[in-house]
């Protein structure tokens, strides 16, 4: 960190002098046009000046230093951080740190003189007042929030760097060092890649640009490590404290409405009382002209009053299987702010919500929004792995269409609330999102949307290039991936950039083109596949033997260790893929619960061994990295996390090893499967019976995954019970994920002695509602399973007692499923098992 003190202004002046009489003439000399020199063979004689005012207030740091930027109250932090940060980073660059002028004397002097000079922030705007009215014309006009505009431009031996704020000024700065070729992809020192360079010049410059979104912004949620992130944000142009409120609020202003007996989601939400109350409650803070949030709470809504009755009956969200509240909601902010507005008028107070859980879907009868109020629109059980125009992914399609159609009704004031990662619940595994990004925020600026606010997990293992991608798209949506990908490889893996390009290329390809459109962690094994690991494997290989001689070297040189770290970093990663697959397969397609805890330990190790090296890498921590600040990452608890997904396998181990039961039998991996759309399966009288899989012998059996969608739903066809059924291609003809019932049946033969003792059936891993016959008797169901899978414990078991239902010889298993939404059918192999008393033996039947 570079430490600034304040200089004497004798000693400026001499300095100066010295500069002049050694590179005056060169700089007299320069013609326009000309590239102007800032360094050359370790030396310096650009100067970088920036406002005396700059910083203020000075604080006083640890070590008794007189430090500027560090005064949380500073207007002006920025502004002086992009000054500091041009030096640091020039003289890392070149090896020569141009000197930092800040006091008026100084800066007098540096521009009296021939020198180059480089100015920051409002002095460069001070120096130019036409080219600052320039810049600032630039800027969005209206804007809801805020504009932000940079310019950059030289003229001779002047350079002039600066915003339309202060933070602006940050993002001119960092605009010229992504120029000469600086980059920071990841938060930490670790993803900084800075080129060494020689000579450092410029030539011909004149840039004013404006990003068209507001709002470019991630937060990190769930205790991930912030570590770098504020440097991280600044360096690749997002903002952090541009929002407006929007969480979850609304329970504060509504809990003396909750009907007796009931719940915070059953208010009448769009009752004129309701918005006569709410509107009394948030009266203060309208008149102080404060932000407020009336998010709903984090649930789904099921108001029965009579007005919200109406207005869910004008359309139904099939994401979360209820009506929509959509207009009820509009009907409760419109109310609110209007009455606000007409109360008390003046106020520039914003009213924030979020557009999310069941009120996802854009309004039918409100079609306009109130000035007052700004959308936070979040997605969040919508399709996070393609684009918006990508014909794999109809919900994404739709998602597009929920933007334009909220961006109508807001006006514009619509704020995109996504999630990267995109998995909910996830195992560390890179998530890229990057694959989507251009499609989806081309569509943003179409719509005229504020920006995006994303709530992230960190976790650089997880998303690895996608902060970095999506905050050079929010300031220049024009940009194209695989030309920053061009230049990441090499600038982040030296000598293994060939292998590493194809290793991720590999990884991005996977996401591209999966069919699987959920988010959450059982995708895994239908996106790395055997064959993806395997290549993955090669690639690796290949890096690592590009890396073997400097791997050798006693004493590497700075860049090297780097390139090693970022290796390192990939054989983890690769570990925990690796690993998390092989677990899967073992548990899930072998039945192998001892082979499987003992993968699972081995990719938990590996993940200790990523988060041993930078905090940031996963959002799991076993503790703070500081002391006394605070809780560490994700406490994980339960069978949704990858150490309850262990322990859940060490507990069907114990169903089968004698400790608390004794493996019969493991029943067929592929069983036949029909679609029942209509549900006429068990009136009809088909769904019971055996299949007739002629159709799927003569031709089914050779389609493809993708072609799947159009197989005849008044045919069999074969599915495995480790994968569940999107993953292997079963959707309807439209692509949309197939929903409706569906059957699954297999034949099993036991012996007298298998079927004499008592016996249960174990489906270690089933979604959906479902009823289970054995040769046409059906002999349970499954009630308790809730539509909205992940309102389930996340074991998804379903433990049957077949004692007494079961023959010697061979039987029909046959399992009706009711499929609501994308997640359906099995996903681990089912198995027989006989329970054992305490003293180890089979329980009485």
């Amino acid at each position: 960190m570079l430490r600034m003190r304040l200089a004497g202004r004798r000693r400026q002046i001499r300095w100066f002098a010295g500069v002049c009489l050694v590179l005056g003439a060169g700089a007299v000399g320069l013609r326009a046009g000309d590239p102007l020199g800032i360094a050359s063979g370790g030396r310096t004689g650009t100067v970088v000046v920036v406002s005396p005012e700059a910083g203020l207030p000075e604080v006083t740091d640890a070590v008794g230093e007189r430090q500027r930027g560090r005064d949380p109250g500073g207007r002006r932090n920025a502004e002086w951080l992009a000054a500091v940060d041009l030096v640091t980073y020039v003289e890392r660059m070149t090896g020569a740190a141009p000197p930092l002028v800040f006091t008026r004397d100084g800066i007098d002097a540096a521009l009296a003189g021939p020198t180059p000079v480089i100015l920051v922030g409002e002095e460069a705007l001070a120096a130019r007042p036409g080219w600052a009215a320039r810049v600032r014309a630039g800027a969005k006009p209206d804007p809801v929030l805020r504009a932000d505009v940079i310019g950059l431009h030289r003229d001779g031996t002047r350079v002039f760097v600066a915003g339309n704020h202060d933070e602006a000024h940050y993002y001119a700065v960092s605009a010229l060092l992504h120029h000469w070729g600086c980059r920071w992809y990841m938060p930490t020192d670790f993803g900084e890649c800075i080129p060494e360079r020689p000579e450092l010049t410029l030539g011909e410059l004149d840039l004013v640009h404006a990003p068209p979104f507001e709002v470019r912004r991630y937060w990190l949620s769930w205790n991930a490590s912030d570590d770098g992130a504020a440097a991280f944000r600044r360096r690749n142009f997002m903002n952090h404290d541009l929002v407006v409120p929007s969480g979850h609020a609304l329970d504060a202003y509504t809990r003396e409405l909750v009907p007796e007996g009931g719940t915070m989601f059953e208010v009448p939400v769009s009752e004129e009382a309701t918005i006569r109350h709410v509107a009394a409650k948030t009266a203060d803070a309208w008149i102080r002209g404060d932000d407020f949030s009336l998010g709903m709470e984090d649930g789904i809504y099921q108001s029965d009053s009579p007005r919200d009755r109406e207005l869910k009956g004008l359309q139904y969200d099939k994401y979360f299987l209820q009506p929509s509240m959509t207009d009820c909601f509009m009907t409760l902010y419109n109310g609110v702010a209007r009455t606000l507005g007409e109360r008390h008028p003046g106020s520039r107070s914003k009213i924030g919500f979020l557009a999310y859980s069941n009120m996802t879907l854009p309004p039918v009868r409100v079609t306009r929004a109130e000035p007052p109020l700004v959308c936070y629109l979040a997605p969040i059980d919508i399709d996070p792995i393609h684009g918006m125009d990508d014909p794999r992914s109809p919900p994404r399609r739709e998602y597009r269409d929920m933007v334009y159609g909220w961006s109508r009704v807001m006006d514009g004031r619509v704020v995109i609330y996504d999630y990267d990662q995109g998995m909910m619940v996830w195992r560390d595994l890179p998530n890229p999102s990057i694959q989507m990004l251009e499609q989806d925020f081309a569509h943003y600026r179409k719509a005229g949307v504020l920006g995006v606010d994303t709530e992230s997990r960190g976790a650089i293992g997880t998303t690895f290039l996608n902060l970095h991608c999506r905050a050079q798209l929010l300031w220049d949506p024009s940009r194209k991936v695989k030309d920053m990908l061009a230049e990441f490889y090499p600038a982040f893996y030296g000598p293994a950039a060939g292998p590493m390009a194809a290793y991720w290329s590999a990884i991005l390809n996977a996401w591209t083109t999966t069919l699987v459109t959920e988010h959450e962690h059982f995708v895994i094994p239908a996106i790395y596949t055997p064959e993806l690991i395997s290549t993955l494997r090669r690639h690796l290989q290949d890096a690592e033997a590009a890396m073997a001689s400097r791997r050798r070297d006693a004493a590497p040189s700075d860049r090297d260790r780097k390139f090693l770290e970022r290796l390192d970093f990939t054989r983890h990663s690769f570990a925990i893929i690796e690993a998390y697959a092989a677990m899967v397969a073992a548990a899930a397609t072998r039945g192998d619960y001892a082979e499987a805890v003992r993968f699972g330990e081995q990719g938990l190790a590996a993940r200790e061994a990523l988060t041993a090296m930078n905090n940031t890498f996963t959002t799991y921590q076993r503790r703070h990295p500081k002391p006394g600040a605070g809780p560490g990452g994700m406490p994980e608890e339960g069978p949704a996390w990858w150490p309850g997904e262990v322990q859940q396998y060490r507990d069907l181990q114990t169903l089968v090893d004698g400790t608390r039961g004794r493996l019969v039998a493991r029943l067929p991996l592929d069983w036949a499967f029909r679609r029942d759309p209509a549900g006429r399966g068990r009136d009809d009288g088909w769904g019971l019976l055996a299949p007739d899989l002629a159709y799927w012998h003569r031709q089914g059996a050779t389609m493809t995954p993708e072609a799947r969608k159009d197989h005849p739903p008044d045919q069999w066809e074969m599915v495995r019970t480790d994968l569940y059924l999107q993953a292997q291609g079963v959707r309807s003809p439209d692509s949309q994920s197939y929903s409706g019932d569906g059957w699954y049946t297999t034949e099993m033969e036991l012996s007298a002695d298998q079927v004499d003792a008592p016996i249960r059936l174990m489906f270690p891993g089933l979604f959906n509602e479902c009823r289970l016959y054995v040769d046409g008797r059906e002999v349970a169901h499954r009630a308790g399973y809730k539509p909205l899978w992940w309102h389930n414990d996340y074991r998804f078991e379903w433990d049957v007692d077949l004692t007494g239902r079961l023959h010697p010889g061979r039987q029909r298993i046959t399992l009706l499923l009711r499929i609501p939404n994308h997640f359906g059918g099995l996903f681990r192999r089912p198995f027989l098992y006989s329970p054992v008393t305490d003293a180890g033996k089979p329980a009485p039947g």
